[in-house]
């Protein structure tokens, strides 16, 4: 990991002469930021990431002899290092390969500039190496072992709707967590996963092969429905009010969509009937929307350091006591599952003004 004023050592990897220049030349104008070596196959990002140990990798994903998620499963078994998917997103067939190399071990997903101008292609350029300098102080993970964990015990009244708020190395978490609920669970879960705009719909197909549980993209004013799983539309925030209707507003700066903006609304609609989860994260988003839930006398959890690719916003919410401590992401789906009230959501009327039906 790059320390003090060492560089961060970048290895571009792109099939695209004209891709490969333009990354290395916008990473290059950022002082921080060294361009190690260029590749233009998945063998040869293979070999180069092997040879030189890059702090970072930006890779393409359709490639000639060996596509993006084989070169990442490489790379991390044999060199590993932390990968950022640099992909266009305008098919569904970029947007499948792009999850299926999360699963591989990529950190995040950036969508490829689609710009006029030459200072548009700079801002991508700037916010590129940002994310670049972001993620090399992510700890490198070659490989997770999974380990049963028995799940903390529940206590306190059942829950009526369950909350998560993810960011960096949160959609192969979630598959774990969502793979392992039934498709009878009788409340609705609601996500925010912070993630570049355009790569929702591929998330939501990606999780729906994993899943018995229906994953949706939600719809302004719908009603929720137990045993669905919700995302918000693209660039929005999801918030849940009156009597489990969604609502969704465009994001106004900060992460999106809003971890904190989701459990607080939770909280407020539900009360004690409110469960909710902090997963793997960089920063603190989500901290202080499950203290909200914790403060109405909801369920509560954070992802554990020991399972989180990065945990920033778990120990955010343990440090405010949003959460009792920290749960291994293998005893995340027992958690949900035994905090679920039995039988039917009340829908006969809105919850009362201290969010109790």
């Amino acid at each position: 990991m790059s320390s003090g004023k060492e560089p961060i050592r970048v290895l571009v990897v792109d099939d695209s002469p004209t891709m490969a220049d333009a990354v290395s030349a916008l990473l290059t104008d950022d002082p921080r930021i060294e361009v190690v070596g260029r590749a233009n196959t998945g063998s040869r990002a293979v070999t180069l990431a092997r040879l030189l140990r890059p702090d970072v990798i930006t890779m393409d994903l359709l490639m000639p002899d060996l596509d993006g998620p084989a070169a990442i499963a490489a790379i991390m078994a044999e060199a590993p290092a932390r990968i950022l998917v640099v992909s266009a997103v305008a098919d569904q067939r970029n947007l499948d390969v792009c999850f299926q190399a999360m699963s591989a071990g990529a950190l995040e997903l950036i969508g490829k500039p689609s710009v006029t101008s030459g200072e548009e292609l700079r801002r991508w350029g700037r916010q590129l190496a940002e994310s670049v300098c972001l993620m090399a102080e992510v700890p490198v993970i070659s490989r997770r072992v999974r380990m049963a964990s028995p799940p903390p015990p529940v206590t306190g009244a059942r829950v009526d709707i369950f909350g998560l708020a993810a960011s960096t190395g949160g959609p192969p978490a979630l598959s774990e967590v969502l793979s392992r609920l039934p498709a009878d669970l009788p409340v609705p879960i609601v996500i925010a996963q912070h993630i570049t705009e355009g790569f929702t719909p591929g998330m939501v197909r990606w999780l729906s092969q994993v899943t018995s549980l229906k994953v949706v993209i939600g719809r302004e004013g719908e009603r929720l429905e137990p045993g669905r799983v919700y995302f918000p539309l693209d660039g929005h925030d999801l918030t849940v009010e009156g009597n489990g209707v969604v609502r969704l507003t465009r994001t106004r700066g900060g992460p999106c969509p809003s971890g904190d903006l989701l459990l607080s609304s939770l909280a407020r609609t539900y009360g004690s009937r409110a469960g909710g989860g902090v997963l793997t994260g960089m920063g603190e988003d989500g901290a202080r929307g499950l203290l909200d839930i914790k403060k109405a006398g909801g369920v509560t959890f954070a992802q554990d350091e020991a399972s989180s690719v990065v945990f920033g916003m778990p120990r955010v919410a343990i440090e405010l006591k949003a959460a009792d401590r920290g749960i291994p992401l293998s005893a995340i789906p027992d958690t949900i599952r035994m905090s679920c009230r039995r039988g039917p959501m009340p829908n006969s009327r809105p919850p009362g003004p201290e969010g109790v039906a």
